[in-house]
């Protein structure tokens, strides 16, 4: 019996939010699929996002995140912030999830989002070795 392992990963409470001090992006990503993913590259709007602009927190196994991805200001990401009670680690190269695993993902000044894009729809892709994933979100108003 041959069995293909297939990837699979599903976006979910996607947000872009903007104020004077900046962008900041949140996403929730599911590894559905049969086999582990290595996350090689987030780009907002076409623009690649450098890793040191990439926090994460790993749900733990047999957990789930029933809220939305809280709103989270530009000031807020630095260091190891701690968000709904959660710390969460700088990203410093690709991002390994685990099969049937979770990750919340935010991004801190994608460079190409400024005030001006209130309401405007924009992609958010996500980059492994074998696929590129996107979506598209609106952009939202951020008030801290």
């Amino acid at each position: 019996m041959v069995r293909t392992e297939n990837e699979q990963l599903m976006f979910s409470k996607v947000h872009v939010w903007v104020n004077s001090s900046g962008a900041v992006g949140g996403f929730k990503l599911q590894n559905l699929g049969g086999r582990d993913i290595l996350i090689d590259k987030i780009s907002v709007r076409g623009v690649d996002e450098a890793w040191s602009d990439v926090w994460f927190y790993r749900v733990p196994a047999g957990t789930s995140i029933t809220g939305d991805m809280n709103r989270t200001g530009y000031a807020t990401l630095s260091g190891s912030p701690t968000i709904d009670g959660e710390a969460y680690t700088q990203a410093s190269a690709d991002i390994p999830l685990v099969s049937g695993g979770e990750i919340l993902i935010y991004v801190k000044g994608p460079d190409n989002v400024q005030l001006d894009d209130l309401g405007t729809s924009i992609s958010v892709s996500v980059h492994t070795n074998n696929a590129q994933y996107i979506t598209e979100v609106n952009v939202e108003s951020l008030t801290e």
